[in-house]
């Protein structure tokens, strides 16, 4: 497993903590504000919803497990306006509740309980994330083969003729395989150049790769565009004719 902590950011950066529970958003107000950040709580999804639209936070912090609405409708709503990250942080651990909170636009997922050192790190990895230059700065328009075309000025990836709604990483993940058609790419290149070496784990990059098969393959089980190869990391297969950069 790879970990990596970065722990810079400004003076104004801004945290939304979303959980029903007062003893749980206390204990992350007092340690994200420890660490420089400005945080602002809600104990309900409606207020929390409410709160990203007053104080636009560079970072939300999410349950899932809430009243009036929970966090995936949260997180849903968010993504309908906004790539801001959003991080889950639920007691809900199983994978397929990580796989579920990821394809609907999460960046991140923690399971409870969590340290303050590892949240901190989180936070400071999701916004150091955010303000990485585009990928697709120094390349020419878009990229496209028979099944998939990538336009990297609009940032909008088109699947089988049909635009495909990725979050942030998701395109980073998405732009990564498309410049290295054909390559493998190990979790350690995934890591780096999508996530740009931070505080994330191999299993991260798995949860990432199921949610963005989710979203551009016909049989996500049985996968043809980002295939795995065992022991080793993943390889995109281009469709046909390239017309690439």
């Amino acid at each position: 497993m790879f970990f990596h902590c970065w722990e810079g950011h400004t003076d104004m950066d801004k945290v939304l903590v979303v959980d029903d529970e007062d003893t749980v958003t206390d204990l992350l107000k007092d340690w994200l504000e420890e660490a420089g950040y400005t945080v602002f709580t809600a104990g309900d999804g409606l207020n929390g919803l409410q709160q990203f639209f007053a104080h636009q936070p560079h970072v939300v912090i999410l349950d899932i497990m809430m009243p009036r609405m929970d966090g995936l409708e949260v997180c849903r709503r968010i993504r309908e306006v906004s790539g801001v990250p959003v991080i889950f942080l639920t007691a809900k651990g199983l994978e397929r509740d990580k796989v579920k909170g990821l394809t609907l636009g999460g960046d991140d997922y923690i399971p409870k309980p969590v340290g303050g050192r590892e949240l901190r790190a989180r936070v400071a990895a999701a916004l150091r994330r955010a303000r990485m230059p585009a990928l697709d700065e120094e390349f020419a328009s878009h990229y496209s083969d028979e099944r998939v075309r990538v336009d990297f000025l609009r940032h909008e990836v088109f699947v089988r003729g049909e635009l495909v709604n990725l979050t942030p990483l998701e395109y980073r993940l998405m732009n990564c395989f498309v410049r290295n058609p054909g390559q493998v790419l190990t979790p350690d290149q995934l890591l780096n150049r999508a996530w740009g070496s931070e505080y994330d784990s191999y299993d991260s990059v798995k949860w990432h790769i199921a949610s963005l098969r989710r979203k551009i393959e016909e049989t996500p089980q049985e996968p043809k565009l980002i295939v795995t190869v065992r022991g080793v990391g993943y390889r995109y297969e281009k469709g046909g004719k390239t017309n690439p950069f």
